[in-house]
């Protein structure tokens, strides 16, 4: 399929000369992945915070503190500033603890993979519906499980279960056979349900504490665009534009809207939502046991009381429901405003409601006695079940929209974003599972729950063992693409040695070292391949998951049990696909716990667990409102302001904004957010960018080439540069006749293959960091400067050139 052109921007820069500048130019210098320190960015021990916070802010090297006051100094090259934004991911210790919502993250991602619209409002609409709903899901699977540990394991079948009390001393309060006023099955849920109601405060009270903290700044001061502003090209969007398409019409980008990074209504709706969807699920564990023991008796509590209470948490629910689908992100425009009495009320309604459920539970039925396990089966199947159609749901929305528009570097034919969703549902899935299982086998001492075979407890739902099952059966399939993988990796890095031996020509060839870069480069390469794995894991999570739930479905036992009498090698890998896939998922969940355990005692733990931060909360939470929060929605207006204060008191300085790897993406972020007046005036120079390899494969609709060639034509000059070692880093490719020259690379890493006498020693291969040692940086940096305009003219006071102006890589 031929590479779809994008329509050029209406508006571009004036085709005039740019005004001849002879002040004072500077670099901004940004960071990437993993953070960096002031010193090591600026290469000078001794700096000075010029604005910001202990959070997030701009440094210079105390010698160029008023820099731009003296001009005669920088002829040779720009004043050096570095923005740290470090401490709004990898260097906070207490971020660690967002490993353990790792799904709402996911499905916070797949929001902003939808497929590049053109005229499809109403599909991008019901694509954001969708995912919404995914992640309303999500929050509502987690209060569930909360709810099956704490009032199901603990409080319905333990503490109802003399053996299992005795073991557990700390239970015995609750205990039937002690016979004291807890011990009633109603009142030991209404006295459990304390625990997943306070995870569910938890989650809120977080989510709107690091909005304060991170995400509460307003973008720049200024009028909201205009529908028809020019910037870039950007489809039509109209109310009838799914019945008659028309021409892409010149609108400002998304990334570069005033409401981008400000969605505050829109997060404060949802966390209302989702709030109140976590209480009334635990409300409707409660009042549902207690009103199923009512209907099946004459018992003391009338019937119309767990009708009422039951009524009032499905009406609740639907209003959830219907906040939820109602209203998505407004970027034209600020979310300045609050639905006030619906943040308010929803929640504290949903709460009304538990405390209702609560005290209906707790009167007292002295007949009842529990036994067995909660019936939650069905619940647990339908919610599953509502996810897989909601997936398959959103598959063939992005699939119409990347039809209208087939953009061939998207990634997975538009199906990116259905694809991270299911991963989401199935990251899920295997963490409330495998707290369940592992809380069942603990509690059960030596027995497996569910088995029958001296079983103290029923255990958790069948489902959840299904679902434990086919974790192993899913690991086996993952086998061949990751052999695929390995062999196709080891034949380019073959094909390759040819190749690298004469670029390095005529050095002689030395097999080691020609191997040694093959490898690396055939390795960086994978990062291409990761989209198919990600389909892969997809597709196998759904159908995989469709079987859990037929066997449950039909079964009714789990699988150790369901493959009684089917044969000898049939019932041996049951239990063992069974016995395996609880202690993966378990030990898997215990992973993700020893891991925020120690990022809070291990500095280099943490960095580690940032940056995978550092890279899946670029985006808003426009899904998922307990995702963890957004860091660019503080750092693309820092960056915005510190380049709109510069150019407003330096009337004739130029700039340079200079972005490392993730740092790169928020400069580009905060170039979209400029003024008019602004971007003109600035330069652009990224190193080791994922805009175009990652960003622009999996986001298309805001990094896509309509976006990236209105990003070019907007600022006075672009440069990028990478390494075919780079396994993050790659070049953007900017679709124009002719090219306009923004790529530069592959450059050559190493610089230097073999021991010569002015490098005696190897040189190292950099990958993704240290852009700054290779000439071409500085070389690139000059054209930039150059572009912008004439240097200073030189001066008596001129001082010595320094070497380089800092470093930024991270």
């Amino acid at each position: 399929m031929a590479p779809a052109t994008p329509p050029p921007p209406s508006a571009s820069p004036p085709a005039t000369e740019p005004p001849q500048h002879s002040g004072t130019a500077l670099e901004l210098l940004v960071h990437g992945v993993g953070g960096a320190t002031p010193q090591e960015m600026l290469d000078d021990p001794r700096t000075v915070r010029v604005t910001g916070d202990t959070t997030a802010a701009v440094y210079r090297r105390t010698e160029d503190a008023h820099g731009e006051k003296h001009p005669e100094r920088y002829r040779d090259e720009p004043v050096a500033e570095a923005y740290c934004w470090s401490g709004l991911t990898s260097g906070n210790a207490s971020r660690a603890l967002w490993l353990l919502l790792l799904p709402f993250m996911v499905v916070n991602l797949a929001h902003w993979m939808r497929p590049t619209a053109t005229g499809r409002t109403r599909a991008v609409r019901l694509y954001g519906v969708l995912v919404r709903l995914v992640a309303l899901s999500l929050t509502v699977l987690l209060t569930a499980a909360a709810c099956e540990v704490a009032l199901d394991l603990l409080a319905w079948q333990c503490a109802g279960a003399d053996a299992c009390a005795e073991r557990r001393s700390w239970l015995g309060f609750l205990s039937e056979r002690q016979g004291g006023w807890w011990s009633q099955p109603g009142r030991r849920l209404a006295l459990a349900a304390v625990v997943p109601a306070a995870l569910v405060g938890l989650l809120w009270y977080l989510s709107n504490r690091t909005w304060s903290a991170y995400e509460s700044q307003r973008p720049l001061d200024g009028e909201d665009f205009a529908e028809d502003e020019s910037f870039g090209v950007v489809a039509d969007h109209g109310a009838d534009a799914d019945d008659h398409p028309r021409p892409p019409v010149p609108v400002r980008p998304a990334l570069g809207r005033p409401g981008f990074w400000y969605g505050r209504r829109l997060v404060a709706r949802l966390r209302a939502a989702h709030t109140a969807a976590g209480f009334l699920t635990v409300a409707a564990a409660v009042a549902g046991a207690a009103a199923r023991y009512d209907r099946g008796t004459e018992g003391p509590v009338p019937r119309f009381i767990g009708a009422a209470v039951e009524g009032g948490i499905v009406l609740c629910a639907l209003v959830v429901v219907w906040v939820v689908c109602r209203r998505g992100r407004s970027e034209r425009t600020r979310d300045t405003r609050l639905d006030g009495a619906l943040i308010s009320y929803l929640p504290g309604s949903a709460l009304v409601l538990l405390g209702l459920a609560v005290l209906y539970a707790s009167w007292s039925r002295a007949d009842w006695q529990s036994s067995g396990a909660l019936p939650v089966e069905t619940a647990f199947r339908f919610l599953t079940l509502g996810q897989g159609v909601l997936v398959v749901a959103l598959a063939v929305v992005a699939l119409g929209l990347y039809r209208r528009v087939p953009e061939p570097r998207t990634v997975l034919y538009g199906l990116g974003g259905p694809a991270v969703a299911m991963l989401a549902c199935a990251l899920g899935g295997v963490m409330t599972g495998g707290v369940a299982q592992r809380v069942a086998d603990w509690l059960d001492g030596p027995g497996t729950p569910g088995m029958g075979r001296s079983s103290d407890i029923a255990g958790p739902p069948v489902l959840l063992s299904w679902q434990a099952s086919v974790i192993p059966v899913l690991l086996l399939l993952l086998l061949v693409p990751v052999l695929v993988l390995v062999v196709r990796t080891a034949r380019t890095a073959r094909r390759l040695g040819p190749v690298i031996e004469a670029e390095y020509a005529p050095e002689p060839s030395d097999e080691g070292r020609t191997r040694r870069i093959a490898r690396i480069r055939a390795a960086a390469a994978l990062t291409d391949s990761a989209p198919w794995i990600i389909g892969v894991v997809s597709t196998a999570s759904l159908l995989l998951g469709a079987v859990a739930i037929a066997g449950s479905w039909y079964s009714e036992q789990v699988p150790g049990r369901a493959a009684d009498g089917s044969g000898p090698l049939l019932e041996s890998f049951a239990d063992a696909a069974q016995a395996t896939g609880s202690w993966l998922i378990g030990f898997g969940f215990i992973l993700f716990v020893a891991g925020g355990r120690r990022a809070y005692k291990d500095a280099s733990a943490r960095r580690t667990i940032g940056i995978l931060w550092d890279v899946g909360t670029f985006w808003p939470r426009a899904a998922h409102p307990f995702a963890p929060p957004c860091y660019a929605e503080r750092a693309v207006p820092d960056l915005a302001s510190r380049m709109s204060a510069w150019t407003s008191t330096t009337p004739r300085g130029r700039l340079v904004i200079s972005g490392h790897s993730q740092g790169s993406v928020l400069a580009a972020s905060a170039v979209w957010q400029l003024p008019d007046a602004t971007r003109p005036r600035v330069a652009l120079l990224t190193y080791g960018s994922p805009l175009e390899r990652l960003y622009g494969r999996w986001f298309p609709a805001y990094f896509g080439p309509g976006p990236l060639l209105g990003l070019h034509r907007s600022v006075h000059c672009w440069r990028n540069l990478w390494r075919a070692t780079d396994p993050i880093g790659g070049p953007v490719r900017i679709c124009a006749d002719p090219d306009p020259g923004v790529d530069r690379g592959p450059l050559r890493d190493p610089l230097a293959y073999g021991r010569t006498t002015e490098l005696p020693l190897p040189e190292p291969i950099l990958g993704h960091s240290d852009y700054q040692a290779d000439p071409a940086f500085a070389d690139a940096r000059a054209d930039l400067l150059a572009e912008l305009g004439p240097h200073v003219p030189r001066q008596a006071e001129a001082r010595t050139q320094k070497g380089t102006s800092g470093r930024s890589s991270g």
